[in-house]
Order: C-alpha cells, then sequence, then structure tokens
C-alpha cells in the first residue's frame, strides 16, 4: 500500500498578501517601463534590453543563442525583434566566423546612439517608479531579496532560453 500523498502547500494570509503584491508589481512595473520606452524612444522594453546587452559585450556582439539568455526570451522572440532592430538599422546579423552554425548580433553605431538618448528617460523612469520611494536601506533589502529570489529561480533553470513565443 502507497503512502497518501501530502497535503499540497498552501500560502498563509501573509504570505499570499505579499506574494499578490509581488505578482502585480511583475505586471505593472515592466508595462510602465514598456510605455515610458515606446513614448519617449520608440522602443519596447524587450528591444532596450537587446541594445543593452549588447552594448555591454565585447565590440558590441553577441551570439544570438547568448542574447536570448540575456533578453531571457525565446529564440523565435529574439529573432523577431532583431529583424525590427535590423530594419531600423540598429543591429545587423553576420555568421560568426569562429563557427559558422551560429549567428552573431552586432549593435551598430546608430543602434548605440539610440541606447544612449534612451538611457536618461529610463533610468528617470526606474528612479521615479522604484527608488524614489524606498530609503537607502529598503533599497539594498531589495537588491538582497531579488538576489535570493533570483538564486532559487536560476537553481531550477530559470535562465535558459525558452521554446516558442
Amino acid at each position: 500500500m502507497t503512502p497518501p500523498d501530502p497535503e499540497p502547500r498552501r500560502l498563509d494570509e501573509n504570505n499570499r498578501e505579499t506574494w499578490v503584491a509581488l505578482a502585480r508589481l511583475l505586471i505593472q512595473l515592466p508595462t510602465a517601463l514598456d510605455n515610458q520606452l515606446q513614448r519617449d524612444s520608440g522602443l519596447s522594453h524587450f528591444e532596450y534590453g537587446i541594445l543593452a546587452a549588447l552594448s555591454e559585450a565585447d565590440e558590441g556582439t553577441l551570439r544570438m543563442s547568448e542574447l536570448a539568455i540575456y533578453a531571457n526570451g525565446s529564440l523565435s522572440r529574439l529573432s523577431r525583434a532583431v529583424t525590427r532592430l535590423e530594419r531600423r538599422d540598429w543591429v545587423t546579423r553576420t555568421p560568426d566566423p569562429a563557427d559558422g552554425r551560429y549567428t552573431l548580433a552586432v549593435l551598430t553605431g546608430k543602434g548605440r546612439d539610440v541606447l544612449v538618448e534612451a538611457v536618461p528617460g529610463h533610468a528617470e523612469a526606474v528612479n521615479r517608479l522604484v527608488f524614489d520611494s524606498l530609503t537607502i536601506a529598503q533599497a539594498r533589502q531589495l537588491r538582497t531579496i531579488a538576489g535570493r529570489i533570483l538564486n532559487a529561480v536560476d537553481a531550477e533553470g530559470g535562465m535558459t532560453p525558452k521554446q516558442g513565443p
């Protein structure tokens, strides 16, 4: 005879209220940042992340598979976004000379200029929406809390590229 399944874990009232607040934050903050970037720079938050990741890479170049990890998006979603950025001459794609099976995404000068122009407005929005309402100690706590949650997510394979859209 097999033992009965253990009772599923549930959220207590305090954790449920905290979870609801965090879930709302996870939905509303990216939307607010996306709206600011669209309004001020004509970029989605996802596209901004792509340009930012490329700008921090050596020679502004990353393999598409690596860029998908930085952008936390599927390869197909990343490919569609890079196509839009290519049309604007902000990114180019080229075969990887070290291994032709891979494609490199390369930030162009125009793409770097767009990012440089977008950064101040984005930084202002992040400050206004996040840091202006926190004390220095709370911001430090938020960094610690976010780090712990990300460690738990990473331990379950949370930073691997997603399949599909």
